[in-house]
Protein backbone atom coordinates (compact mmCIF):
# COMPACT_ATOMS: atom_id res chain seq x y z
CA UNK A 1 0.00 0.00 0.00
CA UNK A 2 1.11 3.40 -1.07
CA UNK A 3 1.96 5.90 1.65
CA UNK A 4 -0.59 8.50 1.25
CA UNK A 5 -3.20 5.91 0.75
CA UNK A 6 -2.15 4.25 4.29
CA UNK A 7 -2.37 7.33 5.72
CA UNK A 8 -5.69 8.37 4.24
CA UNK A 9 -6.86 5.13 5.35
CA UNK A 10 -5.43 5.53 8.91
CA UNK A 11 -7.10 9.01 9.06
CA UNK A 12 -10.41 7.81 7.57
CA UNK A 13 -10.58 4.92 10.47
CA UNK A 14 -9.62 7.20 13.18
CA UNK A 15 -11.93 10.07 12.34
CA UNK A 16 -14.77 7.46 11.77
CA UNK A 17 -14.55 6.56 15.30
CA UNK A 18 -14.30 9.68 16.73
CA UNK A 19 -16.61 11.50 14.97
CA UNK A 20 -19.72 8.22 16.26
CA UNK A 21 -17.93 9.29 19.79
CA UNK A 22 -18.32 12.67 19.76
CA UNK A 23 -22.18 12.15 18.72
CA UNK A 24 -22.78 9.68 21.37
CA UNK A 25 -23.99 6.89 18.84
CA UNK A 26 -23.06 3.49 19.62
CA UNK A 27 -21.57 1.22 16.89
CA UNK A 28 -24.95 -0.69 16.47
CA UNK A 29 -27.14 2.51 16.78
CA UNK A 30 -25.13 4.15 13.80
CA UNK A 31 -25.07 0.55 11.56
CA UNK A 32 -29.17 0.47 12.14
CA UNK A 33 -29.37 4.18 10.80
CA UNK A 34 -27.38 3.75 7.74
CA UNK A 35 -29.29 -0.20 7.08
CA UNK A 36 -26.06 -2.06 7.58
CA UNK A 37 -25.14 -4.83 9.95
CA UNK A 38 -22.93 -3.81 13.11
CA UNK A 39 -20.10 -6.50 11.94
CA UNK A 40 -19.63 -4.28 8.38
CA UNK A 41 -19.95 -0.92 10.13
CA UNK A 42 -17.34 -2.32 12.72
CA UNK A 43 -14.86 -3.64 10.26
CA UNK A 44 -14.81 -0.16 9.04
CA UNK A 45 -13.86 1.52 12.27
CA UNK A 46 -10.90 -1.15 11.97
CA UNK A 47 -9.70 -1.15 8.92
CA UNK A 48 -10.95 -4.40 7.54
CA UNK A 49 -12.77 -3.10 4.84
CA UNK A 50 -13.70 0.18 2.87
CA UNK A 51 -16.99 1.39 2.77
CA UNK A 52 -18.17 1.80 -0.98
CA UNK A 53 -19.09 5.35 -2.31
CA UNK A 54 -22.80 5.77 -1.45
CA UNK A 55 -21.89 4.39 2.26
CA UNK A 56 -19.38 7.01 2.90
CA UNK A 57 -22.29 9.46 1.30
CA UNK A 58 -25.00 7.88 4.04
CA UNK A 59 -22.31 8.15 6.69
CA UNK A 60 -21.72 11.71 6.59
CA UNK A 61 -25.71 12.22 6.42
CA UNK A 62 -25.79 10.84 9.32
CA UNK A 63 -23.37 11.85 11.20
CA UNK A 64 -24.37 15.15 9.80
CA UNK A 65 -20.64 16.18 8.49
CA UNK A 66 -18.54 17.25 5.66
CA UNK A 67 -16.70 15.00 3.62
CA UNK A 68 -13.31 17.18 4.86
CA UNK A 69 -14.56 16.17 8.61
CA UNK A 70 -14.10 12.82 8.17
CA UNK A 71 -11.07 12.15 5.98
CA UNK A 72 -8.94 14.67 7.19
CA UNK A 73 -7.73 15.91 10.38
Amino acid sequence: MRAEKKLFRETFVKRLKELREEKNLSQKSIAEKLGIPVSTYANWEQGRREPCIEDIYKILNVLQIEANDLFYE
